[in-house]
């Protein structure tokens, strides 16, 4: 089993050293789903949903999200990212909205909580943005899809479906 490195010898919380490492490119790719009612959907598709537009908020919510990971996730580093995308790919067939963010950086440390935290949050003002018509929204799957960079080098999850 690997050490694990943000706990001192002492057994408390830490977050990890990584002045000695050196700055590389890193990429990391993560997904989510939200499911709606099949109207609460369509307003979304319509551009009728009474909050506006659903998925220009969602996007810079997610993107606010990425940028602000190391004030929420306790032991995570402050990131200079270079680049945060977002998109939506809505399903009337399983009246689902998947969500996809690629965060990006030249740096020390890699992305993965940023691009997780992106999809979280994007999610989250879906559902704030529905609720007043769909109390029934569900969010799942929220997961690392691939990961670029750093020691460990590449991560591409097998079934992300």
């Amino acid at each position: 089993m690997k050490k694990l490195t943000h706990i001192d010898e002492k057994g408390r919380a830490k977050m990890v050293d990584v002045s000695q490492k050196p700055s590389t490119e890193r990429k990391a790719i993560a997904s989510g789903m939200i499911f709606l009612k099949p109207e609460t959907l369509r307003l979304i598709l319509d551009g009728k949903m009474p909050k506006g537009d659903v998925f220009s908020v969602a996007r810079v919510a997610g993107i606010m999200a990425a940028k602000k990971t190391c004030e929420l996730i306790p032991l995570c580093h402050p990131l200079n990212i270079t680049s945060i995308n977002i998109d939506f790919s809505p399903d009337e067939k399983s009246n689902s909205i998947k969500i996809i963010s690629e965060v990006k950086i030249t740096g020390q440390t890699g992305v993965e909580m940023e691009a997780l935290t992106a999809v979280s949050v994007a999610a989250l003002t879906i559902y704030d943005m529905c609720k007043a018509v769909d109390k029934d929204i569900i969010i799942s799957e929220i997961m690392l899809i691939e990961k670029y960079g750093g020691k460990s080098g590449t991560y591409k999850r097998v079934r992300a479906d």
